[in-house]
């Protein structure tokens, strides 16, 4: 009877004017603000660390830019899911066949088997500055990550990748900790300042801008986010709850980065302390922002490790599926997605073995696979644009001027950007 009335009490509420709209964004709610959330993941915490520790708050105005092109680039991948029923991946593979479907994946696998690992790695160090014991605590997130998405399904992996994106809040903790100028930070959102702007500073703002570029708009994000928008079965009548949550997701990504570079570049940079590392940005802060902040800032980093972890293998998985023409979704079982999940495992092995060899550089490794997201960026926005411009395929839902255009020019700034940094790092004597 008491559950009777309830169902009745909701059906109510669900035929208000203003109750209804947010029943439905709650209802589609999940695959764009997990997708932008995960591109905070561990090797994010380190690149907008090292930004903030090296650069200081100017970096912040990339962030700006950044946001903008991340919310047009995955309300664009979005809109081409719940139109087409179909994923990027898949599209690809059809429109433009297996050659360059074999090319993009097998540059997605590298890139993002790199990213994995580096998501352990982080777990391994950060583990270790709580107090756990390491090696144990790194075979035990392996464990549950397999766990979850082999032995769940999709509802589940969406809630626990929501309820971990709440984790990021030790962040704001972290940086109002380490006493911020709080006006110089949010000014420099709109311009650069506050800095000697010489040739060795604009030289480190363009290596390590494109990192942060590299690890907030990610290749394997515009696959992702097609891919688990199409496995959550969103209905093509809701996609404009669909785009707002790509916008309300971009913003959330990129607040809670505004505080890891305020953190960093409060207390790192104002003193001239040099940085290689999120995990060791959690040791340097404790003596300026407090013991507090820093364990808190290692804690963020451990939650956006685990995060990774499963989004990034998720990915990858899911363009193996649909690049190949095989099923797999989070709603079906081992035996109906067994090349799906045999992917997924086996990344998190690969990854595992790798992070047991000490004398490998997992920063330069964080840094190195940034850069070839950036690099690789201009590409899978051309097939995405394409697409999603497409009149015969997408009707009325075909990008408009703005979207086609803004993202072009995005595109070309970031190729730009991605030659100069590779001028930069191979021929440091040309001054750039």
């Amino acid at each position: 009877m008491m559950k009777r009335s309830l169902r009745i009490t909701i059906k109510r509420w669900a035929g208000l004017p203003m109750i209804r709209p947010l029943i439905l964004f709650f209802g589609v709610f999940g695959p764009a603000t997990i997708t932008a959330m995960a591109d905070n993941d561990a090797g994010g915490v380190a690149t907008y660390s090292v930004a903030g520790a090296t650069l200081g708050y100017p970096v912040l105005f990339i962030l700006l830019i950044i946001t903008f092109l991340l919310a047009v680039t995955q309300e664009m991948g979005m809109r081409l899911t719940l139109v087409t029923r179909r994923g990027l991946a898949d599209l690809i593979r059809e429109r433009f066949g297996v050659k360059i479907s074999l090319l993009i994946f097998l540059a997605l696998l590298v890139a993002n088997l790199g990213t994995i690992t580096t998501e352990l790695a982080a777990v391994k160090v950060t583990s270790g500055m709580l107090h756990l014991p390491a090696i144990p605590f790194v075979f035990l997130i392996v464990l549950v990550s397999v766990v979850v998405v082999t032995k769940g399904n999709y509802k589940l992996t969406q809630g626990i990748m929501l309820i971990t994106s709440l984790f990021y809040l030790a962040y704001i903790i972290s940086a109002v900790k380490a006493k911020p100028d709080w006006g110089l930070a949010v000014s420099n959102i709109f311009w650069p300042h506050g800095v000697d702007f010489n040739p060795t500073y604009m030289r480190n703002y363009l290596l390590i801008g494109m990192g942060v570029l590299g690890t907030t708009i990610t290749p394997w994000g515009q696959f992702f986010i097609s891919s688990f928008a199409y496995d959550k079965n969103i209905e093509a009548k809701n996609i404009v709850y669909s785009q707002l949550e790509t916008y309300v997701g971009a913003f959330l990504t990129d607040f809670f980065s505004f505080f890891m570079v305020v953190a960093t570049a409060a207390t790192l940079f104002v003193n001239k302390i040099p940085l290689t590392s999120g995990e060791t940005a959690a040791l340097a802060i404790k003596p300026f922002a407090g013991e507090l902040a820093g364990s808190l800032f290692a804690f963020g980093i451990l939650n956006a490790g685990f995060m990774g972890l499963i989004v990034v293998s998720l990915s990858t998985a899911y363009a193996y599926a649909e690049f190949f023409g095989l099923q797999g979704s989070l709603d079906s079982n081992y035996k109906q997605s067994k090349s799906f999940y045999l992917i997924f495992i086996a990344q998190l092995v690969v990854a595992t073995i790798i992070v047991m060899f000490p004398n490998v550089s997992f920063f330069k490794l964080a840094i190195t696979t940034q850069t070839i997201n950036a690099i690789a960026l201009p590409l899978v926005f051309y097939y995405l644009i394409k697409l999603a411009s497409d009149k015969g395929l997408m009707g009325k839902y075909a990008n408009n001027g703005f979207q086609k255009w803004f993202t072009i020019i995005g595109s070309i700034a970031i190729f730009i950007a991605s030659v100069l940094t590779l001028g930069a790092t191979f021929f440091p004597t040309l001054g750039l």
